[in-house]
């Protein structure tokens, strides 16, 4: 079995042309870790350099731990190139896979496209935004409706620089769940205290971005 199948299961590794090959922007791709400090970051390395090998559009640079960051690996998907690149603040926490493979596919889609997919009437809501607000998911590896919700942070990240959306995979680090006291999955954190439990619309988010800002 080839490194590509071990990371990819083989429907998966089939489609991953149709999503990245056409992006119509090219994307840098950043793990924060240490390959020997533990199977999971050289995991998040080995998938980011596996996809810049095999996709034009897509570079790849390992980068030292981090101190701002609790918990490793971090995955930051820029867009642009390694010598040009714009940080739009979309950040995967843990190593994507299960269900959450699709929100990674989706954050790459999202910086792309610059959060082109996003609802007009959400846009210009969010055009207006001058607050600095951080999302925080917290999903995991079986949590398929967390796909659901990262498609929305993301593209919201996307689009107006003052936010910042981050992925925690919950699984990986249970710490995230008591820091905010997490029951149920999907679990959005805005600003570390307007809190949203499952499932919700773009219309529903910015109302809670609202509040978290006031």
């Amino acid at each position: 079995m080839s490194d590509e199948q071990q990371i990819f299961d083989d429907e998966t590794w089939a489609q991953l042309p149709s999503f990245i090959e056409h992006l119509p922007e090219p994307l840098y791709l950043i793990v924060w870790g240490d390959e020997s400090a533990s199977p999971r970051e050289k995991e998040a390395a080995r998938l980011c350099r596996t996809l810049a090998d095999h996709f034009d559009v897509i570079q790849f640079q390992m980068l030292p731990q981090r101190i701002n960051y609790p918990y490793w690996p971090v995955i930051g998907v820029m867009r642009g190139t390694k010598e040009a690149y714009v940080d739009v603040g979309v950040r995967i926490v843990g190593l994507p896979s299960g269900y959450q493979m699709t929100s990674f596919i989706t954050a790459m889609q999202a910086v792309s496209f610059q959060g082109s997919t996003m609802e007009a009437k959400t846009r210009i809501q969010l055009h207006k935004l001058a607050d600095e607000v951080r999302l925080e998911l917290i999903t995991a590896v079986d949590d398929e409706t967390g796909a659901l919700m990262a498609q929305p942070i993301f593209n919201m990240a996307a689009v107006n620089s003052h936010i910042r959306s981050t992925l925690i995979m919950g699984d990986n680090f249970p710490q995230a769940l008591w820091k905010y006291s997490v029951y149920n999955l999907p679990h959005l954190v805005i600003n570390g205290r307007v809190h949203v439990e499952g499932v919700v619309d773009e219309e529903m988010i910015v109302q809670h971005i609202a509040k978290a800002v006031k």
